[in-house]
C-alpha cells in the first residue's frame, strides 16, 4: 500500500501563486509515475500534470502550461507543484496520484489517490 498525503492548498488572489506538495509513504517502489488532478462541484476529475520517475519527462494539461511546473524529489518521495500566475477557474480540489508509467497515469490508470487539497483562486 502506497499513502499520499497533500499539503499546500488554500486561498489566493488571482495571479498569485500557490506550492503543492505530495508525500508518498509505504511500499513506494512502484510509485513510477507521479501526477495530479484537479476536481470541482459536478465535473469529472481531469488531468492537470505528470511526471516520470527520473524527472527528466513531464506533461502539462494546455489549461496550466506555462503557469504550473511539477517536480520531484525522490530522495523525500514528494512531488510538487509549483503553480504562478492562478487564475479562478484553478479553482478545485487537486489530487495527488501515481501509476506504473506516465502513460498509464495520462490514461487515468491510477494506482493510488491522494485524499485532495483545496485550491481557491480569487478574483
Amino acid at each position: 500500500q502506497v499513502k499520499l498525503v497533500e499539503s499546500g492548498g488554500g486561498l489566493v488572489q488571482a495571479g498569485g501563486s500557490l506550492r503543492l506538495s505530495c508525500a508518498a509513504s509505504g511500499r513506494t517502489f512502484n510509485t513510477a509515475a507521479r501526477g495530479w488532478f484537479r476536481q470541482t462541484s459536478g465535473k469529472e476529475r481531469e488531468f492537470v500534470a505528470a511526471i516520470n520517475w527520473a524527472g527528466g519527462i513531464t506533461y502539462y494539461a494546455d489549461s496550466v502550461k506555462g503557469r504550473f511546473t511539477i517536480s520531484r524529489d525522490n530522495a523525500k518521495n514528494t512531488v510538487f507543484l509549483q503553480m504562478n500566475s492562478l487564475k479562478p477557474e484553478d479553482t478545485a480540489v487537486y489530487y495527488c496520484a501515481t501509476a506504473q508509467s506516465i502513460i498509464a497515469l495520462r490514461e487515468y490508470r491510477i494506482d493510488y489517490w491522494g485524499q485532495g487539497t483545496q485550491v481557491t483562486v480569487s478574483s
